[in-house]
């Protein structure tokens, strides 16, 4: 499965995940600037991106929990989520995500 990531320099790249992963770990591994500091626990917005508006209905909304998080981010927009609470399935692959400025490794 790919997911589409657009950095916070505009680059886009393409990378291959995995059923079940979570789309942060992707991004993390495959080397993109995404701090990711909590590793996926939901006790940080580190990972934040934007979804891209034709995958927002296949993403499904943020919990209650994670919209807290992402009201600690200064960033925040309409399409925001934590890309450790999306976890790659049949019905994500090729989406599309844009890493936060926020998510950026300082």
């Amino acid at each position: 499965m790919i997911i589409h990531v657009t950095d916070q320099a505009g680059e886009n790249h393409e990378l291959e995940g995995l059923e079940g992963w979570r789309v942060m770990e992707v991004i993390r591994d495959w080397g993109l600037n995404i701090k990711a500091e909590c590793g996926g626990a939901l006790s940080c917005a580190t990972c934040h991106v934007y979804v891209d508006a034709a995958w927002m209905d296949a993403v499904g909304a943020p919990s209650d929990e994670e919209e807290d998080m992402l009201d600690s981010v200064g960033d925040v927009r309409s399409n925001s989520r934590l890309s450790c609470q999306i976890l790659m399935s049949d019905a994500l692959d090729g989406l599309k995500v844009t890493l936060a400025a926020s998510a950026a490794k300082e």
